[in-house]
Order: structure tokens, then C-alpha cells, then sequence
């Protein structure tokens, strides 16, 4: 089925458009919660819901009884299945896609293996994405998530593993689906997600770190990620950890990507074992108990213990968030990594929550729908 979405969520809500979001993002809320959390008069706040609720945008679910003495709450919420956004992360050989509701849960998924890496080529392999997507659900708006510099999330300034400079990927997406469409480098769409529906929701400043063929950093403060002209170029890559440590490409003695990178754990494995391992048979290796895997993994935990620390003492963060189709490095390194940071950290200091995602590379689709979803809410869609 494939009907037309309705009007934009946000475009026309005004000065009620902070509780439409304040519902979408935590909801279901009762009205006293949801003003203790703008700050808003019982006056106020139902003045500024009652459009909401004529227009269908929160919706009125009922009662809720929390066990205490008195009247029972009604809830605000909305209906997160009304509308459907597609999000994809563009990689080396595939793309993978997702299709969420409102907040960011995935209902469909699909993963689209990509020969050609022109612009002309990945875009068609879009196209034909979102038209199969639309074909079952009505696609609101369309995110995606790449691994370079990104401006204005329109433009791809740089996307090394493609070859890609200057691409005006959102417009030409935009032209060939019809769907208003944002680009951003993956790890700030990943940021997006965690800020708005997952594990730092709660907080006003964290930190994500991205494990995986490279090593991804971002920082939020206040929900808005910290970028640059300089973002998306891998400047984390090569923080220095360990000045005895290898070499990676750019000569740097010991950085993230000489130690933390999948390529070059894999690499480290295949030469001590004489035969060839991949990332994920290394880590498991370790898991297991095998001496020179063990080492080698250790050896990555301790310098992401490094750069964890860094991130702490310099930036003080609330919760680290540790993601990436490589987290199970951290995971199986827990210990390692644990005493790596409190060794670079003031005795006294406090170790924040560390967080581990799942791993799983949806994250990253899921977190380019975010970006749409946002986009939606907010309405500043732009596009078609």
C-alpha cells in the first residue's frame, strides 16, 4: 500500500510544537509530567495541547494507574505507526536500509549489495530501495548516513572510501524519489538517534565512540552534536595511544587506527597465527581463550580505555557510548578497558556510565531515519 503522508507534523504547531515533541521523544507522559518538564503552567500546557489533540498529532490514551492512593493519570502519546521514515547507510559494497516508525523503531530492513560507487550508480541503487519501501508503507521523508564530510546535510564534501568530493547527494536523491531527503555523516546520525530516543535521551552532554574500519567520535551538548568544517575527515583516528605501538597508514606511531581499526586487529591476528582471521574470528578467539588473540584485543582495549578517558577528563560527559559494528571489542576487553580509563583519570574522579550498543549495522540506518524523523517533527523539511 502506498498512500500520500499527511501534512508535515510540526510545520504549523507554533508555540505547541515543544509539547508535541516533548510527547514524541518521551511519551506516553501525563500532562502534569510533561509540564514539569517545559516548565508550563496546568493553564498553559492545556492551552498549548489543545490544538494537538484536535489535529491528531498527541493523542489522549487513557487512564494509567501507578499502584499509588488517588485518581488515576491520562496519558499523552502519539501514534508513533502514523507516519514511516526511510533511513540508509551508504557503505563500500552495500547499503543498508531501514524503515521506522516515529521513534526510530525499525519495522522493515533490507541490506543491497553495490557495485558501482558513482554518484549516478548509488543513487539508483537509492531509488530502487525507497520504491520498494514505499510500495508497502507510505515513506515520509528519507535519511542517510555516510562516512565522510557532510555540509548543511546536503552536500557530501568528502567520502574518501567512495572517491567522492562535492556530491549534492540530498538533491539528487530528492529528484529521484521525490522524498525531502537529509545526508549527514554517519556517526552525528547515530548521535541523533541515542540524543533523541536512546540511552542518553536523558542527558544534556555525552559522547559516542564508533568502533569498526575506522574510529568514529561525537560529542553532544545541550542536543546539538559538535561539528566543524573539520568533522567527518577521521581526526580521532589518529589520537595518539600507546608511542611504542604499530604503525598505521600515515605513519603514526600507536593512534586509534593502528589499534583500534578491524583491518588492522585482523592484520595483527593473521601474523601471529600464520593464518588468515578476520575481526570477528579475533574477538572470538580472545573469547575463547586463546593467548595471542587475548593479547592482541587486550592490547585494543587498553588504548580505547585511553581514548575513553581522554574523553572524559576533557569534555566531562554524563554517559560514553560505545557503538559500531566493532563493539564487541570493548565487550570482551571489558576489564582491560575498565582499568585502562580509571588508569588515565584522577583516583577520585567518577567513571561515567559506559554503554555498549548492539553492534548490529542497523544502528546506523536506524539513526539516518532519525534524522528525518527530526527533521519531520521540527518542520524544517525543505525538500519535495
Amino acid at each position: 500500500m502506498n498512500t500520500t503522508p499527511d501534512p508535515t507534523w510540526g510545520s504549523d504547531a507554533g508555540a505547541s510544537l515543544p509539547v508535541a515533541v516533548e510527547v514524541l521523544r518521551y511519551g506516553p507522559l501525563s500532562r502534569a509530567e510533561i509540564g514539569r518538564r517545559l516548565g508550563l503552567s496546568h493553564a498553559s500546557l492545556s492551552r498549548l495541547s489543545a490544538p494537538l489533540i484536535e489535529r491528531g498529532v498527541i493523542i489522549d490514551i487513557g487512564e494509567h494507574n501507578n499502584g499509588r492512593v488517588g485518581r488515576p493519570t491520562r496519558l499523552l502519546d502519539v501514534d508513533a505507526s502514523k507516519h514511516h521514515f526511510l533511513g540508509m547507510k551508504i557503505r563500500e559494497t552495500e547499503i543498508i536500509a531501514a524503515v521506522t516508525n516515529m521513534r526510530g523503531d525499525i519495522v522493515a530492513h533490507s541490506h543491497t549489495p553495490m557495485e558501482e560507487r558513482t554518484p549516478e550508480a548509488v543513487v539508483a541503487r537509492v531509488r530502487a530501495i525507497h520504491a520498494a519501501a514505499s510500495g508497502e508503507r507510505a515513506i515520509t521523508g528519507l535519511g542517510i548516513g555516510i562516512g565522510g564530510a557532510v555540509h548543511e546535510r546536503r552536500t557530501v564534501i568528502r567520502a574518501g572510501f567512495l572517491d567522492w568530493s562535492d556530491v549534492p547527494l540530498a538533491d539528487l536523491v530528492e529528484s529521484a524519489t521525490g522524498s525531502p531527503t537529509l545526508v549527514e555523516n554517519d556517526v552525528v546520525a547515530l548521535c541523533e538517534y541515542e540524543d533523541w530516543f536512546g540511552a542518553a535521551a536523558e542527558d544534556d552532554r555525552f559522547a559516542v565512540i564508533t568502533l569498526g574500519i575506522g574510529t568514529g567520535f561525537g560529542l553532544v551538548l545541550n542536543g546539538q552534536p559538535i561539528v566543524n568544517d573539520d568533522y567527518g575527515i577521521g581526526l580521532v583516528g589518529h589520537w595518539p595511544m600507546d608511542p611504542t605501538g604499530p604503525l598505521c597508514e600515515q605513519g603514526h606511531r600507536g593512534c586509534a587506527a593502528a589499534l583500534l581499526n578491524s583491518d588492522a586487529i585482523a592484520r595483527y591476528a593473521t601474523e601471529a597465527l600464520g593464518t588468515p582471521v578476520s575481526f570477528d574470528e579475533t574477538v572470538q578467539r580472545a573469547a575463547d581463550g586463546q593467548p595471542g588473540p587475548v593479547r592482541i584485543i587486550e592490547d585494543a582495549a587498553r588504548g580505547l580505555g585511553i581514548l575513553v578517558a581522554a574523553v572524559c577528563n576533557l569534555v566531562l560527559p554524563q554517559r560514553v557510548i560505545i557503538a559500531g559494528e566493532g563493539v564487541r571489542l570493548a565487550e570482551v576487553g571489558w576489564d582491560t578497558l575498565v582499568q585502562s580509563i580509571r588508569d588515565h583519570r584522577a583516583p577520585q574522579s567518577h567513571l561515567p556510565p559506559i554503554e555498549l550498543s548492539s553492534g548490529d549495522n542497523l544502528e546506523w540506518a536506524r539513526g539516518a531515519a532519525v534524522l528525518a524523523i527530526q527533521a519531520f517533527a521540527l518542520g524544517r523539511f525543505t525538500g519535495p
